[in-house]
């Protein structure tokens, strides 16, 4: 049996949305700064926030897009966290 999911409001998708935009914006912002790390935690809860939008609104460009961007900050948090 296939569980469904709670749908989410168009309006909360569109939260998301914005949410997400200003930490990416904020984030590209920060890295032409030179503000390390803080640009990838920002940028980092963007994509996140985008990663979610997509997936409940089912529209995988967004997912695909922003879903391959999470390994790669991950990858940078722990190398900054490991070195």
């Amino acid at each position: 049996m296939k569980k469904k999911l709670k749908k989410i409001s168009d309006k909360s998708i569109q939260t998301m949305k914005w949410l997400g935009t200003g930490f990416v914006l904020f984030g590209i912002l920060l890295t032409n700064l030179n503000n390390y790390p803080l640009n990838i935690f920002l940028h980092g809860t963007g994509v996140i926030f985008w990663t979610v939008s997509g997936f409940f609104s089912r529209d995988k460009a967004i997912l695909t897009n922003f879903g391959f961007q999470i390994p790669i900050f991950i990858f940078g948090i722990l190398n900054f966290f490991l070195n």
